[in-house]
């Protein structure tokens, strides 16, 4: 059953030898990644939503609110109650920041949430940039503005395509944290056009994996990650994003502790305050599996799992997916080893283990610095 929540997509177009098979739901908050290689249709989908493209056979289904179907309805793209955000912020050089972030403001408010210009230009820091004309901004000040402009047209659903991609990876990195911040502050489902991975991990709750104009794969981050049946979990450096929430914080050796689905997970970070949510990030590289419980070791993080998968890469290799909890229900990790070791410790899936995770990454925190 579909709910009246869901954002619903469909767009099937051929083009020359350009083939375009689009199917996938999404949640109406947070951030889907849209995500694949260069020339997969990844833009040509996000312009299919905002109505730049008209496809015969689509349907665009916002929740509720149709913008296309296969009845003949079309809402052309200036109707569409929509926020896009582009490479390259693309401001007016003659207007001022304050100008240029109210320009395109609806006169008229529709009938969702409206988005507030004090609320937007804080979460943004701006504030302090109304005055100023665009030629004296940085890039990531002009595609803060950029985005700030795109949330005050009072969308129903933001679109950003490829925003960061323009700006070098320290002004990246600058800008990463406000694109959170707008997820975690706004109930508005964000569609985020990206071929950057560590964008994927650090940024999106949802993915929709594409590949040659189809869509191969759509789910939450972490079921895809560790989907055997996609290309993702193949990656030498393939990896598990999920979020986890801060229990304790040991300031004497630098570590928070942060319970997950299935256990609890221990990594280098500052003092963060108790209760706050983290993306966590384990390559599949740094975990092992052993049958038995470990002696004391230098690891940190040995839990409970049961195997899920196996899937041989190559002739030396294998990917294992591993849930933690004896139970098998918690959070999935990967773990990468040699298809020796696999026979060798008499694996199989089904059956419970432990998993030793040698490192766990975080992504910045609340006031902590890139």
């Amino acid at each position: 059953m579909t709910s009246e929540r869901e954002i619903r997509a469909e767009f099937r177009n051929t083009l020359g030898k350009f083939t375009l098979e689009a199917i996938f739901k999404a949640p109406p908050t947070g951030i889907t990644m849209l995500f694949g290689p260069s020339g997969c249709g990844k833009t040509t989908v996000l312009r299919c939503i905002a109505g730049l493209i008209h496809v015969q056979d689509g349907l665009c289904d916002i929740a509720g609110e149709i913008w296309q179907d296969r009845n003949g309805a079309f809402v052309p793209t200036h109707k569409r109650a929509l926020g896009y955000v582009f490479q390259e912020a693309s401001l007016f050089p003659h207007l001022s920041v304050r100008k240029n972030l109210l320009f395109g403001a609806p006169a008229q408010k529709h009938d969702g949430p409206t988005i507030d210009f004090d609320e937007v230009i804080d979460l943004l820091g701006v504030r302090a940039l109304l005055d100023r004309s665009p030629r004296n901004l940085s890039g990531g000040e002009r595609q803060r503005v950029g985005i700030g402009r795109a949330l005050l047209t009072q969308p129903k659903v933001l679109l950003m395509d490829e925003p960061l991609s323009a700006l070098d990876r320290r002004t990246k990195d600058e800008i990463l944290p406000f694109i959170e911040k707008l997820r975690d502050h706004f109930a508005l489902p964000i569609f985020y056009v990206t071929h950057d991975m560590a964008e994927v991990e650090r940024l999106g709750d949802q993915m929709v994996l594409m590949d040659k104009g189809r869509v191969i794969g759509v789910g939450p981050l972490e079921e895809l990650q560790s989907d055997p049946s996609l290309p993702l979990l193949a990656a030498r450096d393939a990896a598990v994003s999920f979020d986890g929430i801060v229990r304790k914080s040991d300031e004497a050796y630098g570590l928070l502790t942060l319970e997950v689905r299935g256990g609890l997970l221990t990594a280098p970070a500052p003092a963060t305050p108790l209760g706050e949510r983290r993306r966590i990030r384990v390559i599949g590289s740094d975990v092992s599996l052993t049958r038995e419980a470990p002696g004391p070791s230098s690891i940190l993080n040995v839990l409970p799992a049961r195997i899920v998968s196996m899937k041989p890469l190559d002739t030396n290799e294998a990917a294992v997916v591993v849930a933690l909890g004896s139970d098998g229900t918690g959070v999935r990790l990967l773990s990468r080893m040699m298809r020796k070791s696999w026979g060798d410790l008499g694996l199989a899936e089904g059956m419970n283990v432990y998993a030793q995770v040698k490192a766990v990454a975080l992504a910045p925190g609340r006031g902590e610095l890139e």
